[in-house]
């Protein structure tokens, strides 16, 4: 079973196993979706080779920025408008976009700070700004740490558990992955925290039937805050409100 169809297969046996549950990209395209309209500008920061841009791209008008340019050139919607960009510091205008977005971006931020300071410099007042990331609390990130040191065998392992190319395991320096962390940088930049949602996801790190009943085991007993990825929304307040 390649690294998708195993990904997908586990995530279906986990939501009979627990009704209501979704996947954590399920939900931040759902609460992506609830914020945005036809007229709406939104930028996908680290847009790469498609992500939530491929399903919502009829809602509103959007744009991407990635600093890998292979992912740019590959993007699986070529009519999308996309631009290459080395640095935090975000090449538009203040105020340009209602919501902007950020798919495992977080991660692999070396300065977030300067990140968050730019995203509320775009975003209108009103704006609003969703991120989906690993949660650094949860085992498997704390793991993931410690291969990014051992880069010849994460180049190996990466494409085997998620069917990404080896090309695509970028640095992570998981500075921004925790939701104390997350909101003092919000408070920061000016931005308002609406809400932090924990989302456990124990295909994340299976290989089989023995290792998804130890996946499901382990969630069952990892505290609340502990689940393993993160999905934040804050918002850039209107002036006087």
């Amino acid at each position: 079973m390649v690294a998708l169809d195993r990904l997908e297969y586990y995530r279906q046996r986990y939501a009979a196993l627990k009704p209501g549950w979704v996947p954590s990209t399920t939900y931040y395209q759902n609460q992506v979706l609830q914020a945005i309209t036809p007229g709406s500008r939104i930028l996908d920061l680290g847009c790469g080779r498609g992500g939530i841009v491929e399903r919502l791209y009829q809602q509103g008008r959007w744009f991407g920025i990635d600093p890998d340019i292979g992912s740019l050139r590959e993007h699986r919607r070529p009519e999308f408008s996309r631009s290459l960009s080395f640095s935090e510091l975000l090449p538009f205008g203040a105020e340009t976009f209602d919501v902007v977005v950020s798919s495992w971006v977080m991660e692999h931020a070396a300065h977030p700070q300067a990140l968050f300071h730019e995203v509320a410099r775009v975003l209108r007042p009103g704006g609003r700004f969703f991120l989906l990331t690993p949660n650094a609390r949860h085992p498997i990130p704390r793991l993931s740490q410690l291969l990014a040191h051992m880069e010849s065998f994460q180049k190996r392992i990466v494409p085997q558990l998620y069917g990404r190319a080896a090309e695509d395991a970028f640095p992570v320096h998981y500075l921004a992955n925790t939701p104390e962390q997350l909101m003092s940088l919000a408070q920061q930049a000016g931005l308002r925290c609406l809400r932090i949602a924990y989302i456990e996801d124990p295909a994340y790190f299976v290989w089989g039937a023995m290792t998804f009943r130890l996946a499901v085991w382990l969630e069952q007993r990892l505290p609340h805050s502990w689940k393993v990825h993160l999905v934040g929304e804050f918002e850039r307040p209107v002036t006087g409100r």
